[in-house]
């Protein structure tokens, strides 16, 4: 009759021991995975991340000589017919100082500076200072920009 009980009792116990075992394994296995993401520097939020790419840029659709052309706008310019503008272009529905783009905090801006013919993104009136994507088409005067990478 003991011989009976001691073969029950290991038939129970084994599966028991090796159950704690995996247990413990996992345990320690996630602990260590916890202490890997713990030491990685903390990852930045996306308007960081976003100026680390290349930085956006304006390329000319129109007028035709100048289609494919790009302009970098770090750190801002002002667009229009004056020469007193860092990009003076002689087209008679651009005021004389039509609009500023900008680059702020890694974001690319633009801003009509109360011209008579307005700026538009998307076809859509500028009213303040508007945020620029990649993709999007700015007329200013009879000028079309894209924003590019």
């Amino acid at each position: 009759m003991v011989l009976g009980a001691s073969t029950n009792y290991a038939a129970v116990v084994r599966p028991l021991q090796i159950l704690v075992m995996v247990i413990a394994i996992l345990f320690f296995a996630r602990v260590l995975r916890v202490a890997v993401v713990e030491s990685r520097p903390p990852e930045s939020n996306t308007k960081e991340r976003r100026r680390r790419r290349a930085p956006l840029a304006l390329e000319f659709i129109e007028p035709e000589e100048w289609a494919g052309e790009r302009v970098p706008v770090e750190p801002a310019f002002v667009i229009g017919r004056s020469a007193e503008c860092d990009l003076a272009i002689a087209d008679t529905y651009l005021s004389s100082r039509h609009a500023r783009f900008a680059v702020d905090e890694g974001d690319l801006t633009v801003e009509d500076l109360g011209s008579t013919n307005g700026t538009y993104v998307n076809q859509g009136l500028v009213h303040g200072r508007t945020h620029l994507e990649k993709g999007d088409v700015v007329q200013v005067g009879g000028v079309l920009f894209e924003v590019v990478r």
